[in-house]
């Protein structure tokens, strides 16, 4: 009753707390978006020197002398003072290189002002300093009682002594708030210790549960954990508590951020949402303060979810490093530690946190009352990668021809991320050949630059070495069509992609989670089978083969030495991989064996290798009729499909070539690919008498 009771009392300042965002806006002026609003800082500047100004103005006419004197040209002045008329003087030092002449007259005079007659007693004039010696001379001649007297400008003789320091004070301030102030009042010199995490507001374009796919048993997980937050009474009633934090675990690209955002979207709670490295500062303890800062605003708002994107950042192993274990990332780790479940309880918040790399984190993070829920949200099957096609194709204008089953089963082991990069590569190739709606075509080309890697056609390759990928890329094939155990082949290029001169793409049947011995064995021979294809027709070697080689060791040593698949050696796991945190984990092997055995390893690894190699090249010598004629249709087409090798290896001529011509306005031209004789004899004696004797052979196989 009680924890039910802080529910509804939280609620209740629900709508003040969406207006300030769980705190107080103190500080400098701050646009709605966080950043610095410097048109209010210059109105404020600009209102103030309005201010200085008009005081200055104020002063002046004050300061003003208060006789009335009439500013009077020098004619008037010797006028004056050659007729006698002048009675007293004061003349008055400014802070130039003259003298104001102040004269009270015996008698008000009338001079002409313009076009009227003006009376007047007192008048000023001014006079040079060169001129004030002789000027003296004609007082005294003339009686005039005069004195000297200094303009009285101490208050701006104070003001201009001030202004330095006033200029200083005001920067000084500006910077001190544009520091405080940056990024939302967050980023501050004092606020280094504040939580960067931010509020999703209700406003922000909501991703739902509905725009998730291919990760059912995630969103259950998920959704129960949202209906515990809208109904805790449900659980409540039979005893059950409110999970603490829930993992996703996963491949990149699964879709773990998209589900946060899912539940973001869904949940109706305050939800924050924090990157791993945001914990990380240039100062020491600043991670640890924006942890506890993070889960007090969470308390503030409970309930509610905080997301902590790529948590590995902070939730390493604690005690690695050759700085031993007083860093500035453990401290953050320890703060998390205990804020998630320590002596003090925080009912009402839970952690949703994601990672790629679930064996790099502390196993106190781990356990039950941290992290009481590890969801892996793993590559989509056939049905869930069918599924987040359907959510992607969403607002593509489809056309009838294309099958979303079909490219479902045609995209094994590719994520979710790489299926929405492979759908946006469709309807951008569709755009590029001004279509009005994206086909299947589009479709296949997406994936095969996808999968295999970007066509690269500028790739200037001679007559030559194009023949000899040519048969490289079509000993794969062979191999694999001859082998039952291999993967069927989908197709085969000598177009250039990504680093290959030729690729060869295999599409599996069934989606495989464990593999066989005669499986693997067929996926060494199949790679083995280029190179087999060299020696046989050009008794070389190329290194075209590297790869093939380094990916067939590979697997001949798993086989060895993990898999325990050697008669030899028997069902035993050889070599132990080093775990230092510091250097990286799985960087070396320990070998906990003697050097007796390492031979075996090696002697049993050659041994599969080199058998791989014999079998693929007595298939290839026993087919070379075959081989020839593939070979020739790939150099001619570039492009071989499953459904044109399987016709080649019938004997049947395949149907003419269309190609696009030069003219760039994608026309098509039908040509008839020339056949030399003898290719063509090979095929005659292949489709007439070899059917029901390669029929013989394979069930002669089987038994």
């Amino acid at each position: 009753m009680n924890e039910n009771k802080m529910y509804t009392n939280n609620n209740s300042g629900k709508n003040e707390q969406k207006k300030t965002g769980g705190k107080k806006n103190f500080g400098p002026p701050k646009k709605p978006d966080g950043d610095f609003d410097w048109s209010k800082v210059i109105r404020t500047v600009f209102s103030w020197g309005l201010v200085i100004i008009a005081a200055v103005i104020v002063m002046q006419f004050w300061r003003s002398d208060s006789s009335n004197a009439v500013e009077l040209e020098y004619k008037y002045y010797e006028k004056f003072l050659n007729e006698g008329k002048i009675e007293k003087a004061k003349i008055v030092k400014t802070d130039i290189n003259d003298y104001k002449f102040i004269g009270t007259l015996k008698q008000e005079e009338r001079i002409l002002r313009g076009e009227n007659y003006v009376k007047i007693k007192t008048f000023s004039t001014t006079i040079f300093e060169s001129f004030l010696a002789e000027q003296e001379k004609s007082w005294k001649e003339q009686n005039v009682e005069y004195t000297y007297e200094k303009d009285s400008n101490e208050w701006l003789t104070v003001l201009i002594g001030f202004l330095p320091w006033i200029l200083i004070i005001g920067v000084w301030i500006l910077i001190m708030r544009r520091m405080q102030g940056a990024g939302g009042g967050q980023r501050g010199i004092f606020n280094f210790g504040k939580s960067k995490a931010k509020l999703i507001s209700e406003s922000a374009v909501k991703v739902t549960f509905r725009d998730v796919a291919g990760a059912d048993e995630a969103k259950q997980e998920l959704e129960e954990i949202i209906e515990f937050l809208k109904e805790p009474t449900k659980f409540q009633k039979l005893g059950g508590k409110i999970p603490r934090g829930v993992l996703l675990l996963g491949p990149p690209g699964t879709g773990k951020t998209l589900l946060a955002r899912a539940v973001a979207g869904e949940a109706g709670v305050p939800f924050f949402s924090i990157s791993g490295a945001d914990f990380v500062e240039m100062f020491v303890g600043v991670g640890a303060s924006r942890v506890r800062d993070l889960f007090d605003q969470g308390k503030k708002n409970a309930p509610c979810i905080i997301f902590i994107d790529e948590i590995d950042a902070v939730g390493r192993h604690r005690g690695a490093g050759l700085g031993g274990g007083h860093d500035e990332r453990e401290q953050t780790l320890n703060a998390l530690l205990v804020e998630m479940d320590g002596f003090e309880q925080n009912s009402g918040v839970i952690i949703i946190a994601a990672t790629n790399r679930p064996d790099v984190l502390d196993p106190a993070l781990l356990r039950p009352g941290r992290f009481d829920r590890q969801v892996v949200v793993d590559r989509p099957d056939v049905k869930g990668r069918e599924g987040i096609l359907k959510v992607h194709t969403r607002n593509i204008p489809l056309d009838k021809s294309v099958n979303l089953k079909t490219l479902a089963k045609g995209t094994p082991g590719l994520a979710g991320a790489e299926i929405a990069n492979m759908v946006n590569e469709a309807a951008l190739l569709a755009a590029r050949k001004n279509k009005k709606t994206v086909n299947m075509d589009d479709f296949e080309e997406a994936k095969d630059k996808v999968m295999m890697g970007t066509e690269r056609k500028s790739m200037i390759i001679s007559e030559e070495e194009k023949k000899m990928t040519a048969y490289h890329e079509i000993g794969h094939v062979l191999v694999a069509k001859l082998i039952p155990e291999s993967d069927p082949v989908h197709k085969v290029t000598i177009i250039p992609r990504g680093r290959a001169l030729g690729v060869t793409h295999y599409l599996p049947v069934d989606e495989k989670h464990t593999y066989s011995r005669e499986y693997v064995e067929s996926k060494i021979l199949t790679l083995l089978g280029g190179r087999a294809a060299e020696l046989v027709v050009f008794n070389q070697y190329t290194t075209g083969a590297g790869n093939d080689i380094e990916r067939a060791t590979n697997l001949a040593r798993k086989m060895v030495c993990e898999w325990g698949m050697s008669e030899e050696l028997g069902p035993l796991a050889y070599g132990k991989n080093e775990e230092e945190i510091f250097l990286g984990r799985e960087i070396t092997k320990h070998n906990d064996y003697s050097d007796e055995t390492a031979r075996k390893i090696d002697t049993e690894i050659k041994k599969i290798i080199t058998s791989a190699m014999d079998k693929a090249v007595n298939l290839l010598k026993e087919n070379i009729d075959i081989l020839h004629i593939l070979s020739k249709e790939l150099l001619e087409r570039e492009i071989l499909d499953a459904e044109e090798i399987d016709l080649l290896m019938k004997g049947e001529e395949l149907p003419p070539m269309k190609k696009h011509d030069n003219n760039g306005e994608g026309e098509k031209k039908e040509t008839v690919d020339e056949v030399p004789d003898h290719v063509k004899e090979l095929m005659k004696k292949r489709k007439s008498g070899t059917d029901s004797e390669s029929q013989n052979k394979t069930e002669d196989d089987s038994n």
